[in-house]
């Protein structure tokens, strides 16, 4: 490249000196000033100022890579924590589900448990009401028996104008008894 331009400069050298006023004329000493210059500044920023700012994309650049890094693990992680929030909340709902069919059965069985106890206790108390109305009705039966063996008697001695003793009515008594108790069986 620097043939070429020592070339062009060659060329508009030679027609500088033809041309006094020429304005494309090619002037050497600012060309070369301008180079220098120009080298000098590409100098400086390309061992001061490009470095900084190349760090500083960089850093840059890093800075937003571990921000997207960072980023996408939070991401990652919330979803991993929606999925144990999921399984959490599934879980919740079958133990609540589990423990409502528990309660459920639970309930059922003491309901029959006390179906169970109220007709064993109604049985009893019919079954002692029986026994109470039954031995009621055998002392009923038993005095109506006493009485009407006194009345008998009492009747008897009446009829016979006779007094009937211990022995008779005693007798009479059983045979008034048996007559009853037949007639009670029969009903």
């Amino acid at each position: 490249m620097s043939l070429a331009v020592n070339q062009l400069l060659i060329l508009a050298a030679e027609e500088s000196h033809g041309a006094a006023a020429n304005p494309v004329a090619f002037n050497w000493v600012p060309f070369v000033a301008a180079l220098v210059i120009f080298g000098i500044a590409f100098f400086v920023l390309a061992t001061m100022v490009w470095p900084k700012i190349l760090g500083g994309l960089d850093d840059r650049a890093n800075k937003i890579r571990s921000e997207v890094f960072a980023a996408e693990e939070l991401r990652k992680a919330a979803a991993e924590e929606k999925k144990q929030f999921e399984r959490t909340l599934t879980d919740a709902r079958a133990e609540s589900a589990r423990i409502i069919e528990q309660t459920r059965s639970e309930q059922s069985r003491l309901a029959a448990d006390l179906r169970a106890k109220a007709e064993v206790e109604l049985n009893a108390m019919r079954d002692e009401a029986k026994a109470t109305i039954e031995a009621a009705k055998k002392a009923a039966i038993n005095e109506i028996y006493a009485e009407t063996a006194t009345l008998a008697t009492a009747v008897a001695s009446k009829i016979l104008q006779r007094e009937v003793k211990v022995t008779d009515q005693a007798q009479l008594i059983e045979d008034s008894m048996g007559r009853l108790e037949k007639q009670f069986a029969s009903r």
